[in-house]
């Protein structure tokens, strides 16, 4: 078996983001929160990771209430039809650019980043809505969206200046810990708690994160 705790190293492994796919890259995580990544599964326990769905779980839907539950862990949200096809070539057309880019250098964030969470989350629809109630461009739950003072979460401007300013405070709160940090946009701050600091046993949350990282570390290099 040949398997990788997954770390920003990975996507040098594989180059250009079409590896991951062409390659066919499974992920696991184990009862520790430990992810790990193969091409040659040998168990069930591995989940083919489907990169540039454009879509997200139940997990994301509930991540701002700080709560996750048996639900988190992969069934997909009802949304409207996106307007183009999610994944990072989504990114790298950069709708929204203006908005991503203003919000950046208001927090001091990298567009690459804001792109990556926006392309997994919701495929640049700033219509879309999760069946729990997430809703645009980074999938705010109203809370979250209350919390950073959002009057029209539909407004792309206003969701993507809070969706920043929330995955900053998790940055923060998880000492930049990137991997963490979008575990617990995905999943929910109480789950990576809960599961000591580390990617929650979610089999969505096992798939989000290293597609994030992907698309982040690509669309690094291109803007």
């Amino acid at each position: 078996m040949h398997f990788l705790r997954t770390t920003f190293a990975i996507i040098g492994l594989c180059g250009p983001l079409a590896c991951l796919a062409e390659s066919g890259i499974y992920s696991f995580v184990d009862g520790q929160g430990h992810l790990y990544l193969t091409n040659v599964p040998d168990s069930e326990r591995y989940k083919r990771l489907e990169v540039g769905s454009g879509a997200s779980s139940d997990a994301a839907s509930d991540r701002q209430s700080g709560t996750a539950s048996a639900a988190a862990t992969g069934a997909l949200v009802a949304r409207e039809a996106p307007a183009n096809d999610g994944g990072v070539n989504a990114g790298l057309r950069r709708p929204y650019g203006a908005e991503i880019a203003r919000a950046a250098g208001r927090y001091g964030i990298e567009a690459a980043l804001l792109h990556a969470v926006i392309s997994a989350e919701s495929g640049y629809n700033a219509k879309a809505v999760s069946k729990r109630g997430a809703v645009g461009l980074m999938q705010l739950m109203p809370g979250t969206a209350r919390r950073y003072g959002v009057v029209d979460i539909f407004n792309p401007a206003d969701n993507v200046d809070a969706g920043a300013q929330y995955l900053i405070s998790l940055l923060k709160l998880f000492d930049n810990d990137l991997r963490l940090a979008l575990a617990a946009y995905n999943a929910g701050e109480a789950a990576v708690m809960k599961y000591g600091r580390r990617i929650p046993p979610y089999r969505e949350t096992a798939s989000y994160v290293p597609k994030v990282v992907a698309f982040y570390q690509q669309l690094r290099l291109m803007m």
